[in-house]
């Protein structure tokens, strides 16, 4: 039979007896059922949907933000897990060989980048960068309400993601340091953390960042600018494989190219829990003018530079119609209206 199923229990097609109430209730059918779920979306007169059940409405509150967590969260968890199989399997008493290179870890950060990108790009923009988020609202009009959400939830997806790759190589961490529990820093929380090289002054290291992190942020806007030959959408993660992976070749060796602070914050603020507060004394507060403001200011100068010298779409705040174009303008628009009879101008003019 199709549309409605008998049910014993009444005797009627389609209905279920109560037997402590004795009423009579309609039940759907199971093509019943999935031809309601294949209505399509329903959307209210201003094109927003109608969100069939509670947890949807809230999930479309926190859709945008969440997609930001999750894709610095695969990043965290394939960048650092590969740094973290690099440095470990340094140890014979982890295991007999080493497990990859400098090679491999750059390969894990570009890999993360890109499935990070994949996983939140068609929702949230895939900024997966707190210092990408900035420069989006300082020039691109991004809606400034949505940052702090956004950086928010970059963050926490980077703790999260540390928090994982620790509680995976926790026994081989216990081996490497010689001892359960034993925690040294940098020592194994560079692992999850940048922290530069003793060689490097501040200014060296503020400089290592900034213009790497200008670099990403030239070549993002790049391949996402329609006048530039950008790439089809599904391919522009792939762009952002090649570019972390030649950052992390090319400039990643004196600072470990954090070029993200929800890449180094978050991390950082999980082996605080672990390692101790050492993790933020290093070399006089270097988490915060290396991995944080440096990038910031890497990604605002990067993204200056395309918007002022390449880029001519109305998005950025650079092309804003200025009050001396929009003048020109309006008075060219008069001068082209068509004149109609009995106007001071017209044939007719009196």
């Amino acid at each position: 039979m199709s549309g409605v199923e008998l049910n014993t229990h009444s005797g009627v097609p389609g209905r279920n007896h109560n037997l402590q109430t004795g009423h009579i209730t309609a039940r759907p059918s199971s093509k019943s059922i999935q031809s309601l779920q294949a209505l399509p979306v329903l959307q209210h007169h201003d094109d927003s949907p109608i969100h069939p059940n509670s947890w949807a409405t809230v999930r479309g509150y926190i859709r945008e933000p969440m997609a930001e967590f999750f894709g610095v969260m695969i990043l965290i968890i394939f960048g650092v897990g590969a740094t973290g199989q690099v440095v470990l399997s340094s140890s014979v008493a982890v295991t007999a060989s080493p497990k990859g290179d400098y090679l491999s870890l750059n390969l894990g950060y570009a890999i993360g980048i890109a499935l990070g990108a994949w996983v939140s790009g068609g929702i949230s923009g895939g900024h997966i960068n707190p210092a990408v988020t900035l420069a989006l609202a300082v020039f691109r009009k991004f809606p400034w309400k949505k940052v702090p959400a956004f950086i928010f939830a970059q963050v926490m997806g980077g703790l999260c993601g540390a928090a994982m790759v620790y509680a995976n190589y926790f026994h081989a961490i216990d081996l490497f340091e010689g001892g359960r529990g034993i925690r040294t820093v940098p020592g194994t929380a560079s692992i999850f953390s940048t922290y530069a090289l003793p060689y490097m002054t501040s200014v060296s290291c503020f400089f290592s960042e900034f213009l790497a992190t200008a670099m990403l942020l030239m070549v993002l806007l790049a391949v996402t600018d329609k006048a530039n030959g950008c790439p089809p959408p599904g391919l522009v993660p792939l762009v952002l494989f090649f570019t972390i992976l030649g950052i992390g070749a090319a400039l990643g060796m004196e600072t470990g190219f954090a070029v993200n602070p929800a890449r180094d914050f978050g991390p950082r603020l999980f082996t605080a829990m672990v390692y101790g507060r050492e993790v933020f004394n290093f070399r006089h507060q270097y988490w915060l003018w290396c991995p944080i403001i440096a990038p910031i200011c890497g990604a605002l100068a990067g993204t200056l530079a395309y918007d002022a010298f390449l880029f001519t779409g109305p998005e950025s705040i650079i092309n804003a119609v200025d009050a001396t174009t929009r003048g020109e303008h309006l008075r060219s628009s008069l001068d082209e209206a068509p004149k109609h009879p009995g106007s001071l101008d017209g044939v007719g003019n009196v």
